[in-house]
């Protein structure tokens, strides 16, 4: 696989500079550059970049033309005049996306995206080519730190985009192969007879590294260790991403493969937040995104250290501006430095973001993140929740508005089906959906033990 991860970094890569213009390696360069200023040089560069973004919302973004009385002090402090443009919810972006859109530009060319619902409100947003390769330039920069590079290769234990059909499903892992050089392993299809088919692909693509979601990665491993199995080819880390990483997880996953994890924090609407470092500071990638920590109940900001909700301000994306962005996600960040001397801010904690393994009627284990991506194709879906309340049985609550309709309930059943198999499925319209007391909505829940293997078993005589 050396000579394929040659071949993207020295041959596709270029050629994808040429011919569209693609920009990562250079914004990765220029990130490589930045984590070496001082903590004061670094945060000139920021308040520049977020000055710039600020007066180019007054000026160019309808959403944002009322707040022209902040011009001077915007000027002045940029930092300080954030704080004073409203928090941006979901339901706002929803409401409001066309006057979101920089005046000029054709959103024909922007990228148009839509949000797993992790947090329970999947909402649409628009990108521009140049926020989406500074991500993917944040993401390259960290791993770079692993002595992971731009075309190695990766086993991802991750699940399929359901809005694709087949075809072109077919097609986009065809370019995961060939121009990521990453393969798949399924998470939503999760089984222990499985392992060693699993083991032989791992083993054969030679990954570098394995990327997942804790809950699929704690279950591989947790597959590995009870089987005594190991993977043969020697690996730089195995990378969680959208999920909260526990300390167990982390001692679970790190046994099973023999290598370290780095924990990855991003989001759809996001991007990429905070990466760890070999140090294990969880740097945010400030050059990239202004994030904010504010109170849940007042939305004022909070001192270091104290959780409350983040905000985040994309300091790149000048075509569809988001100030003060509420992800949905609790976190505190800290006041120290890390020890590797990078001078990027460093996040202390990050709460609320995990999905619970359900199990199937025939045994098999499904990631939460499965329910959030069928969410994501419904638009009158708002939020949910599911909850297993046995193999056979499952309750799926949904937030009742005029606008839902019951051929999106009757889809997300059937998806629900597809995959559990034939469950009772107990609908609740509801005029609320209770948070966790972090402040997130946790969207799949089991409420009984996994089941072991004598139980598995006779899985098809239930009901």
């Amino acid at each position: 696989m050396r000579a394929k991860a040659l071949l993207i970094r020295h041959v596709a890569f270029p050629l994808m500079e040429s011919i569209k213009g693609n920009r990562i390696r250079q914004y990765v360069k220029e990130l490589q550059q930045t984590e070496r200023y001082s903590s004061d040089d670094l945060q000139q560069m920021r308040e520049e970049k977020l000055r710039k973004l600020l007066l180019h919302a007054l000026d160019h973004v309808p959403f944002y033309k009322e707040f022209g009385s902040l011009r001077e002090l915007i000027e002045k402090d940029p930092a300080a005049a954030l704080v004073q443009f409203p928090v941006l919810t979901k339901d706002v972006v929803r409401n409001d996306l066309d006057r979101l859109v920089a005046q000029g530009v054709d959103t024909t060319h922007l990228i148009l995206n839509r949000t797993g619902g992790s947090t329970g409100q999947p909402v649409v947003f628009y990108m521009d080519r140049p926020t989406v390769e500074h991500f993917e330039a944040a993401r390259w920069r960290a791993l770079s730190w692993w002595g992971i590079h731009i075309g190695d290769p990766c086993v991802m234990i991750w699940g399929s985009p359901i809005e694709l059909s087949q075809q072109q499903l077919r097609t986009q892992r065809l370019k995961d192969r060939f121009l990521k050089n990453q393969v798949f392993i399924p998470s939503f299809d999760l089984r222990k007879e499985k392992l060693d088919e699993y083991l032989d692909l791992i083993d054969s693509y030679k990954p570098v590294y394995v990327y997942g979601w804790a809950s699929a990665l704690v279950l591989f491993a947790e597959f590995m260790l009870e089987k005594g199995r190991k993977v043969k080819v020697p690996l730089k880390a195995v990378l969680n991403t959208a999920e909260t990483l526990t300390e167990h997880d982390r001692k679970v996953i790190e046994a099973a493969f023999g290598c370290p994890v780095i924990n990855e924090y991003g989001a759809r609407d996001g991007g990429i937040i905070a990466y760890e470092c070999p140090a294990g500071g969880m740097h945010v990638m400030s050059e990239n995104v202004w994030v904010e920590v504010i109170d849940m109940k007042t939305k004022k900001p909070v001192p270091f250290g104290q959780k409350g909700l983040v905000v985040v301000t994309d300091l790149n994306n000048l075509s569809s501006p988001r100030l003060r962005y509420q992800l949905g996600d609790v976190i505190s960040l800290s006041s120290e430095h890390c020890s590797c001397g990078r001078p990027m801010p460093i996040l202390k904690s990050l709460d609320g973001r995990e999905n619970d393994t359900l199990v199937t009627l025939d045994g098999a284990y499904v990631n939460g993140q499965y329910f959030t991506n069928v969410a994501r194709t419904l638009p009158s879906v708002r939020q949910f929740q599911v909850i297993q309340d046995s193999r056979d049985a499952m309750t799926l609550k949904l937030l009742k508005h005029d606008g839902l309709t019951q051929e999106d309930i009757d889809i997300f059943c059937q998806n629900i089906r597809d995959r559990m198999g034939d469950i009772h499925i107990d609908v609740q319209l509801v005029s609320e959906i209770a948070r966790q007391n972090s402040g997130k909505l946790r969207t799949a829940m089991r409420t009984f033990a996994l089941p072991t293997e004598e139980e598995i078993e006779p899985a098809s005589l239930i009901r």
